[in-house]
């Protein structure tokens, strides 16, 4: 382990902890909604991955969404195969807190989602969401198909001109093809509906994004 890691630093492949061949056990029923967090989901939906800070108010934001089949946390992004909560949170994984949702397009737009992804953080802020520091709060888009690609970069573009007009710099978010999403420990899922009163560090910028033009 590198002590003294700087957490807003990406470590390199060399750098990061080694992990594990084997994923961790996870229960793959939601708490709340009862549909499995774990593929095969039904043939009418599709998915993306999404880094807004810690992940716990992240995953509430969009379970609460009408049209969200199901949502599960867990890391991506990083190097470190299979990793611990504790691991990704030394800083040494590179991976970011993350929520992967599962939706039906027919009954949610993927426009009214990104929606709420950007008005509910703030993605100007770089390796961190408000006190949470680090790489693992970094806000990231990361999508398996193409054209989800180019509407999340083209919401970006329309997010951006809201912000800068509200004197806010550059967005930071990193928009990628998806990786491999490794499901984080079981008491971590649906956390806040586990715990009503537990720490959500969700909080966006006030400003509004449009919900078309992208």
């Amino acid at each position: 382990m590198l002590f003294g890691q700087d957490k807003s630093q990406m470590p390199t492949k060399e750098q990061a902890l080694p992990g594990r061949t084997e994923p961790l056990v996870v229960e793959s029923s939601h708490w709340v909604k009862g549909n499995s967090i774990k593929p095969p989901f039904p043939e009418d939906c599709a998915w993306f991955i999404a880094g807004m800070g810690c992940f716990w108010g992240a995953e509430r934001c969009f379970w609460q969404e009408p049209g969200v089949y199901t949502t599960a946390v867990g890391y991506a992004a990083g190097h470190t195969p299979n990793p611990t909560y504790e691991e990704v949170c030394s800083g040494l994984t590179g991976h970011n807190e993350v929520v992967l949702v599962v939706y039906r397009p027919a009954d949610v737009s993927l426009a009214r989602l990104l929606q709420l992804f950007w008005q509910s953080h703030d993605p100007t802020q770089g390796m961190r969401q408000g006190n949470d520091r680090g790489t693992q709060y970094r806000s990231g888009l990361y999508v398996p198909e193409e054209d989800q690609r180019a509407q999340a970069e083209a919401s970006r573009a329309v997010y951006q001109k809201e912000l800068s007009a509200r004197g806010y710099g550059e967005i930071t978010t990193e928009i990628l093809p998806a990786p491999e999403f490794y499901y984080a420990e079981t008491y971590h899922q649906q956390y806040l509906a586990k715990n009503p009163g537990g720490y959500c560090g969700l909080g966006g910028t006030g400003v509004s994004c449009p919900g078309s033009g992208f």
